[in-house]
This record gives structure tokens, C-alpha cells and sequence, in this order.
């Protein structure tokens, strides 16, 4: 077969290996770089790690909401129409009454490995009893030990001796919050009973796959879970998840990019295809993200056990796995270590192509509608069904007696019913449109059709544009530019004959053309392109974004070739040009004044050195229709808020040139926090805004609220009507029950879904001193969900949380540098 490039000679590659037998390490020698370490795939015997880095997962311990004076007796809103709801919730009916106890145990000589730690410990159990936890340092015990210090010894497989001294550290009553951790470690141990597989952070059941042959999918049933203490009583969620599986190897994928891209490219381009990539090793179903490809080396390069011996990598899968490697010249991955229960494991894991597959879907795959509605018929599931299946994993709990006992002896059992109360669904919104007022079904979601023949709020007219085009893609640009003119009059929209400019299909083409013929007279540019190249797109993107600030709008030549879609396409551009040339279009009532609101989003760029890149966008009038976009590139490493201080400090000068004064209410919408990243936001970036806002002037004191917007949620909620459930209604607020006590937080359901469950968003307000009622901010935040340009309907998130998605997005994807700020009062980005 055709090998892809590279240098095929077998090369001893050093190792720093965990074996399965797992007698430690050994270091290598100091001449050759500390290096590789393969994937060895043991399964844990405790899932005590995972149970504190869910700790992290869930933010335990920040309590914002005692800082906020008026929430401090109630946090729950009052406006809108009750309705009845039910959740993916289950009390926690009975808890142990005894006393947890906690012991630190060491080890002498010190033992990295954790297998190994866990099986000495392990053989004192007539010690500890059957009934513990431990995570390879921190062990939880329901009884105590006679003694504060405990000594004891055991002997390795070679015969070492090893001395265990298992030290008292704490003792917990049930309410304790370390208990939490505790309860997430045994469901979790549960789960493990009932042959459910650990990937990630969730379960699946590979016994009981769902393969959908005609796209080479399989999808994995799994659930996953997590124990807190909510508003009334600690409660056990459970989400269905999937876990979608792609039938073709790494390699498989190596071999199709081989023949697709020219042999001098094929290395730069499966890199920038693969690496990021999360894989899945089916000989011990773990998942491990691609970060590099070593070309050098192949299955036939050996390493040093701990032994000292050494094997090569055919060898050991073979022995180990009993796995057959058939292509021995393809090159290997490389996976870095992650940190696991405070130990750092040395040197990165090495993985053979042919033994890892790919998990999640491309873009390319996103794209394809027939393989998305294929799959959505399997992981998109309705109301009734999701329920079904989450009654399901409570009945294998209920019906199997290995986990029945597992919960007798630690005390726990679950309520079997979903947890059922009260929500309310807020008044829905009227779109406001150049003097005109319109209702739509919020249902749909969707006032196309309303406001279809209505002048928009700020038309910018299209005096002096450019139209760009391939020369087999004229008569594609001609009709667009017919059905510009047809759709622009009644949007008040002012248009002259685009400047067409007729270019070869190359990326140099393009930008030649753009230089020869962008005036500073050009309002913005219309390019049409004949593919979905990403090189190309970039290239113009990086060009008018920094180099010769001008909007533009890039559509895909095959998108106009459909006659029946033609018109609203058409329209779809329209709008968004004049959006990017800094128009308006709808607005909905704001009634605070003197208010402005600001979006924040991240985003991570893997190819660009690791940058992170934060998008920020705020109003700049009263009925924020218009926005300041500005975005901070820094390297890995740096505090993204030290770029975010400037971004706010330029914001507040364009609000005063625009408004002839500065605001008195200034709202933080922080997306892009991740899980456990809450403590830093608070203690961090608050403090670093409110200096900012002195800076400003010593008389200047506006009152700061900061929300962190959270989408990645597993709370779903469900509608009771008439025996089934469906969907809540748009502008459904759950601020009772599910929230946390020592929060100040609330769901909001804004948007509608045509298929599966919709998933609402969190929000939790972090810093508030403007004193706002829970009924004004839960009311402007759904107000907020109807003022994205991009979408004629409601979205997920407040639009300058989308907006600042937009922009970080395309930075991070495209641009890779911060754009020119003469764009900063328009929205290019849509």
C-alpha cells in the first residue's frame, strides 16, 4: 500500500510505563528526552478522583449569594403564569446517620502508580472493611479506626516491602459538603456495577449500541449524573447521553486525507485535521485527546518496561490486548498526560492510529442534513422518550441486588419519581419595527412573516459595493444581484449596481482583486465563492478584517443555485449586510435606562500557539440596537481580564460620544466560564471590572451586575399537560427548587426546538449592586434572547453573549489576530 511520507526505520523510543502489573515506573536515561508513556488500559478500582474533580465540576464551596444584601430573604421572581413542571431531578429520600470519616494514607517507599497503591492498601481489607472509597490518597471509611495513625505493611509482587501509615484527617456528619463528593463517588461506583463503561466523565452501555450503518456511525447509549445539595434537599440528576462512535480508524482517516491532498501538504493538513481531536481506544474504552503526531516513529519502535527490558509496541498489544497491528509504518499520536488526583503522570501516552477511533462529528459532518436527521432520530429524544430512558437506568437500580446492598450499606436510597413543582412562563415580547408593533407565536419562535414588508429601524444604504465572483459562478452573482433589488425596497434599503469584478477561482485571485478596487468610499463587500475551502475564506476574511477594514459577506455559490429559496436567501443576505455596514433591524421594550450591557465569550485557538481569544461586545443606545464589538488575542498563560479591562474602558468612551453621558447600570453577561472556574471569576475578574470602573473618574460609581451564562447544562424540564409531557413554552423561569441555596440563580427556557428536548440556560448572578429586582433581570435577560440580528426569532443566550461567540469565533477560526478597530461599531462578524 501506499505509505503516508514519513521515515519508516524502527527507533528505540524511551518510556516512562505504567505496566499492567503495575509495579511503578522507571526512569529513563538522561542522554534521550523523558518521553513516552503508553496507553495501558486497566480500569480503575476507585472512582474517588473523578468524585473530586466533579467537586471542581459543580463550583461547591463559592457562595456569591450571602454578598448580595437583597436576595439574601428571597431570590425567586413572581411575574408570569404558573405552570407545572417536572425535571430530570430525584430526591435523595434517606441518608446515613453515621459520621464519615476521612484518612490520608502514605507510603513508604512513595508509590506513583495508583493501581498499585489501591491493591496494597487492599490487602489489609479485614482493616478497613469491604465498605470504603478511595481515590490512591484519600480514603473514606463509614467506621473508625482504633487508632488515629495506623501502621501496616505489605509486599509488592518482586518482594519489596512497603509501609501504609493511614492517618485520621477528618471526621464529616452526613450534612457535610464533603459528603457530596462522597455520594457522587458511590453512584458512580453504582453505575460501574451495572457494566456502564467510563468515558470521560459519563457512562455508556457498549452492550447495547445503536449502529447506523449507511453514514458508519454507532452510537452508545450512557448517562451521566451528579449529587448536590439544592434549594430544599440534595437531589440526584440524570441526563441521557451519547456517545457517537465513528466506524473508521484513525488510520482509515490518515490513508483517505493521503489521497485527497497533494503529498507536500498531507502532513501540515492531517495535523491540523487530527490534533484536537478526542479518540476512543475500544481495547479499554478510554478517550484520549490528540495533541501531537510523531512521523518519526511506528509500532515497531520499542520502549522500557519497568523491568528494564524492552519491547516494541506490536509486541505489547499483542501480548497485552491480544490486538494485531497489520500496518507497520504508520506513524503514532501523541496524547499529553492529564492531571489525575493531583498526580501529574510523567511523559505524554503514545497511541497506534490503527487501534484508535474517532469519536464526535467534522463539520463536514455537521453539514451533511441527511447524516444529522439520521442521527438525530437516535440522540434527539422527546420529552417521553428521555424520560423513559432515564426510568430506565431507576429501575436497573432498583432490580439489581449487588447495587440494592452497595446502597443498604452506605445508608442512600433515592426517590423513584422525577421531582415535580412549579415554574412560571413571563409575558412574551412584542418586536418593535420602525413604528410598527408585532405578536408572533413564541412556539415558533420565528416573526419573519410579521415583519416581512416592513421597513427596518435604521436602512444603511448600498451607494458604493463590490461584487466579487468566479467566472463559471456570473450568472449565480447576476441573479443574486436581481433578487437584492427585488427583496432591498421594502426594507427601506437604498441600492445601487454593485462594481462586479470577475476573478480566477484562487485564493491570490481574490485578494488581488480586493486591493485593486476597495475605495474608502466602499460600504461593504460581496464575495462569491465557488467552494467551502476554509484557506480561502480565511485569507479574505484576514484581509477586510485587518488589513483594509471593510465589512463582507462570503456566500457559497451553491447556496443561490436552488430557484424556491432564491427570494428568501436573498432576503437572509440583505439583512445581514446591513447589519454589517452598522444598520438596525427590530428591537424589543426596554424599560431601565441608562443601562449597558455587555457580552462576554471565549474562545481557544489550538492552532494558533494555544491563544484564547475573548470576544466582548456591549450597547451602545437605549434600545441597544447597536453594539461595540472589540476582541483580546493572548497567548496561553496570560489573564484573558487584563484585555477585557481595555475592551471595557473603550466600550464606556463609545457610549459617551454616543449618548453624551456614561451609564448608570452597567450588566455583565459572562459566557465561555468553564466548569470550576467560578472561584477565579468572582475573586478575579469582578474585582478587576470594578477597578476599571474606578478609573473611569473618582465621581463615577455605576452600579455592576455580573451574570455567568451557562449552556452546557444537564437540568432539562418537562411540561405536564393532559397524562404526557412535552416541551415548557418559550419564556418558561424555573427559579425555585433546582437553583442552588447559595446562589443567586435561575433557568430561563427561551427558545423553542422542533425536535427532542429544548435545554434551557443557567444563570447565575455572581456581583450585583444595582439592586435590580429577580423579576427585572430575569425579564431583561429573555429580552435579551430577541435581539440577535442573525436569527428572526428568540435564541439561547442574551445576543451579546451570541455576538460575542461570533466574534471570538471568527477570530480563533480565521483571523488570528485582533481585528482593525475601525470595524468596532458594526457587526462584520454575523
Amino acid at each position: 500500500p501506499i505509505q503516508p511520507p514519513g521515515r519508516h526505520q524502527p527507533r528505540v523510543h524511551p518510556s516512562l510505563l505504567e505496566e499492567p502489573g503495575g509495579r511503578g515506573r522507571q526512569r529513563a536515561p538522561q542522554s534521550v528526552p523523558q518521553g513516552l508513556q503508553i496507553s495501558v488500559g486497566f480500569q480503575e478500582l476507585s472512582l474517588a478522583d473523578r468524585g473530586r474533580r466533579r467537586r471542581d465540576f459543580n463550583d461547591v464551596g463559592v457562595n456569591t449569594r450571602q454578598a448580595i444584601e437583597h436576595v439574601q430573604e428571597s431570590k425567586t421572581g413572581t411575574s408570569g403564569v404558573m405552570i407545572k413542571l417536572s425535571t430530570n431531578y430525584f430526591r435523595l429520600t434517606s441518608r446515613p446517620q453515621w459520621a464519615l470519616y476521612q484518612y490520608h494514607v502514605g507510603y513508604s517507599p512513595e508509590m506513583e502508580a495508583r493501581r498499585l497503591r489501591s491493591a496494597l492498601l487492599f490487602q489489609h481489607e479485614e482493616l478497613i472493611g469491604k465498605t470504603h472509597a478511595f481515590d490512591g490518597s484519600i480514603l473514606f471509611l463509614p467506621k473508625k479506626l482504633v487508632n488515629k495513625v495506623t501502621e501496616v505493611f505489605s509486599r509488592t509482587r518482586n518482594g519489596e516491602d512497603v509501609k501504609i501509615t493511614i492517618t485520621l484527617t477528618n471526621e464529616l456528619p452526613p450534612s457535610s459538603p464533603t459528603c457530596l463528593q462522597f455520594y457522587n463517588i458511590i453512584f458512580r461506583r453504582l453505575l460501574k456495577m451495572l457494566n456502564l463503561q467510563q468515558i470521560g466523565r459519563n457512562y455508556y452501555n457498549p452492550n447495547d449500541p445503536i449502529s447506523i450503518p449507511n453514514h458508519r456511525l454507532m452510537v452508545w447509549p450512557g448517562f451521566t449524573s451528579s449529587i448536590l445539595q439544592y434549594e430544599e434537599s440534595i437531589m440526584l440528576c440524570v441526563d441521557v447521553s451519547h456517545k457517537v462512535l465513528r466506524s473508521e480508524t484513525v488510520l482509515d482517516f490518515m490513508y483517505s486525507l493521503y489521497y485527497q491532498v497533494e503529498e507536500q501538504r498531507f502532513r501540515d493538513t492531517c495535523a491540523k485535521e487530527l490534533i484536537g481531536l478526542i479518540v476512543l481506544t475500544k481495547y479499554n474504552n478510554k478517550t484520549y485527546r490528540v495533541d501531537d503526531i510523531d512521523w518519526d516513529a511506528n509500532p515497531q519502535c520499542t520502549f522500557r518496561k519497568s523491568d528494564g527490558s524492552e519491547i516494541s509496541y506490536v509486541d505489547y498489544y499483542k501480548r497485552q490486548y491480544n490486538q494485531e497491528i497489520t500496518d507497520l509504518n504508520q506513524p503514532v499520536l501523541i496524547s499529553q498526560c492529564r492531571r489525575k488526583g493531583g498526580n501529574m503522570m510523567p511523559g505524554p501516552v503514545v497511541l497506534i492510529p490503527e487501534l484508535c477511533f474517532l469519536t464526535g462529528l467534522t463539520e463536514k459532518m455537521r453539514n451533511d442534513f441527511n447524516m444529522m436527521k439520521d442521527l438525530a432520530i437516535h440522540t434527539r429524544l422527546p420529552p417521553e422518550q428521555r424520560q423513559r430512558e432515564i426510568g430506565r437506568l431507576v429501575e436497573y437500580i432498583r432490580k439489581d441486588d449487588n447495587v440494592q446492598k452497595e446502597l443498604r450499606d452506605w445508608g442512600l436510597s433515592f426517590d423513584s419519581n422525577l421531582l415535580s413543582f412549579k415554574g412560571r412562563v413571563v409575558q412574551g415580547e412584542k418586536i418593535l419595527q420602525s413604528g410598527n408593533m408585532f405578536d408572533y407565536n413564541p412556539q415558533f419562535g420565528d416573526w419573519s412573516k410579521e415583519t416581512r414588508g416592513t421597513p427596518l429601524i435604521c436602512a444603511k444604504p448600498l451607494d458604493n459595493w463590490l461584487l466579487i465572483y468566479t467566472r463559471r459562478n456570473y450568472d449565480t452573482a447576476n441573479t443574486l444581484l436581481q433578487n437584492l433589488f427585488k427583496v432591498t425596497p421594502a426594507m427601506g434599503i437604498k441600492m445601487n449596481k454593485a462594481t462586479m469584478i470577475e476573478v480566477d477561482d484562487r485564493t491570490e485571485a481574490y485578494l488581488r482583486g480586493l486591493q485593486q478596487s476597495i475605495t474608502s468610499d466602499t460600504n461593504i463587500v460581496v464575495c462569491v465563492l465557488s467552494s467551502t475551502r476554509k484557506d480561502k475564506y480565511d485569507a479574505i476574511k484576514k484581509y477586510l478584517c485587518t488589513d483594509c477594514p471593510v465589512p463582507s459577506q462570503c456566500v457559497v455559490a451553491r447556496t443561490l443555485s436552488k430557484p424556491q429559496t432564491a427570494m428568501a436567501i436573498a432576503t437572509k443576505i440583505a439583512l445581514q449586510m446591513n447589519c454589517k455596514m452598522g444598520g438596525e433591524l427590530w428591537s424589543v421594550e426596554i424599560p431601565l435606562k441608562q443601562v449597558m450591557v455587555v457580552g462576554i465569550d471565549c474562545y481557544h485557538d489550538t492552532l494558533s500557539g494555544k491563544q484564547s481569544i475573548a470576544g466582548f461586545v456591549s450597547s451602545l443606545n437605549q434600545t441597544m440596537t447597536r453594539w461595540f464589538s472589540r476582541c483580546v488575542v493572548q497567548s496561553r498563560g496570560q489573564e484573558l481580564v487584563d484585555g477585557l479591562k481595555a475592551c471595557l474602558q473603550t466600550a464606556l468612551r463609545d457610549w459617551f460620544k454616543w449618548n453624551k453621558y456614561l451609564p448608570s447600570r452597567i450588566i455583565v453577561y459572562r459566557d465561555g466560564v468553564g466548569d470550576g472556574q467560578l472561584y477565579t471569576l468572582v475573586n478575579y475578574e469582578v474585582p478587576q471590572f470594578l477597578d476599571c470602573l474606578k478609573s473611569v473618574g473618582k465621581d463615577y460609581n455605576p452600579r455592576l451586575t455580573v451574570i455567568v451564562v451557562k449552556k452546557r447544562v444537564n437540568t432539562r424540564f418537562f411540561a405536564e399537560s393532559v397524562g404526557s409531557l412535552k416541551n415548557p413554552p418559550p419564556g418558561t423561569v424555573v427559579d425555585v427548587e433546582v437553583t442552588r441555596p447559595e446562589w443567586y440563580d435561575f433557568y430561563i427556557v427561551s427558545q423553542a426546538v422542533r425536535n427532542g428536548c429544548v435545554a434551557p440556560t443557567h444563570y447565575n448572578v455572581i456581583y450585583d449592586t444595582s439592586k435590580l429586582k429577580p423579576d427585572h433581570i430575569q425579564r431583561l435577560t429573555y429580552k435579551l434572547c430577541h435581539m440577535y440580528y442573525n436569527w428572526s426569532g428568540v435564541i439561547r443566550v442574551p445576543a451579546p453573549c451570541q455576538y460575542a461567540h461570533k466574534l471570538a469565533f471568527l477570530v480563533g477560526q480565521s483571523i488570528h489576530r485582533e481585528p482593525n478597530l475601525l470595524l468596532s461599531d458594526r457587526l462584520y462578524y454575523l
